[in-house]
């Protein structure tokens, strides 16, 4: 990705027409990259977008500019600019809701928003004990697990009343950042960076039931149902393949290389394949990275 400067965020895809949406926070851009032609556009007008969806049934692109203090609706198919919505602050992650035209933002000191894809109204704002990072969404309980770093906790939220309901703490752990979820063994993967640990919640008691160590500096997690496996992406230059031998014991199978800084990526899993974002450096530009699981 020649040109594109700086930190690397988020992803999203859209498998139907092999795209992927990579944020380009250092840059002011999202990278729209087509896997199977090898081309590529470029979404300007933004500001420092750190979060992406794309919502296939409706075909938009949803990004959270968090240095603009905005979420942006984009056309899927003109990648126009629809429309701003804001201001909210720091937005961050975004997640798409089981209900039709919904998704959730975080941003701020402490927040969830809940808007309308359709259009664009919020419908509802939950608190939350400080910024959001990762969250993840529960359709089978109708629940988010949210990781909140400055609290030093998982929180629990009950989308029905728009609460908090639990609280989780990460035992010995800080900077839980991403997070990834097994809806059929009920596990939720959480990875911190200090120390450099995985750790693994069982969701109907919301205790710790593993801990693994990772490498270091990891922003994304994914997990794979099929192969019964957990990616973790991490800065320090590796994805830990992590292997599920049972919902409560997990092994390191490989430690696979990436680049310096490559911290965030996106598993696509109709394509069987991991993509890593490595940053420009002095001796190359930005890349993707692209790894085929088997």
């Amino acid at each position: 990705m020649p040109g594109v400067k700086g930190r690397i965020d988020h992803f999203a895809a859209d498998p139907a027409r092999h795209r992927l949406f990579v944020a380009a926070l250092g840059n002011d851009t999202v990278e729209v990259v087509d896997t199977e032609k090898h081309g590529r556009r470029t979404i300007t007008g933004l500001g420092e977008p750190q979060g992406v969806l794309y919502v296939a049934a409706d075909d938009r692109l949803v990004i959270a500019n968090g240095g603009a203090s905005r979420v942006d609706f984009i056309d899927g198919t003109s990648l126009r600019i629809l429309e701003h919505i804001g201001p909210l602050d720091d937005a961050d992650n975004v997640r798409a809701l089981a209900a039709k035209h919904g998704v959730l933002v975080g941003y701020g000191k402490g927040a969830l928003r809940l808007l309308d894809t359709t259009t664009g109204q919020s419908a509802a704002d939950i608190r939350l004990p400080g910024h959001p990072e990762s969250f993840q969404v529960d359709p089978e309980r109708n629940r988010v697990y949210v990781n909140v770093p400055s609290a030093h906790a998982v929180v629990v939220v009950d989308l029905e009343t728009r609460r908090v309901v639990a609280r989780w703490p990460t035992p010995q752990v800080s900077e839980n950042f991403p997070m990834a979820l097994d809806l059929q063994d009920r596990r939720l993967f959480v990875g911190a960076r200090s120390p450099a640990v995985l750790l693994v919640y069982d969701l109907d008691g919301g205790n710790v039931v593993a801990r693994v160590p990772i490498g270091g500096d990891t922003d994304d997690v994914y997990y794979d149902g099929q192969r019964k496996r957990v990616y973790a992406i991490c800065g320090a230059g590796s994805v830990e393949v992590i292997r599920q031998e049972s919902p409560d014991k997990y092994t390191v199978e490989q430690s696979v290389g990436t680049a310096p800084r490559a911290r965030t990526g996106l598993f696509v899993p109709q394509e069987a394949r991991l993509y890593v974002a490595a940053p420009a450096s002095a001796g190359s530009p930005a890349r993707l990275l692209v790894f085929r699981v088997n």
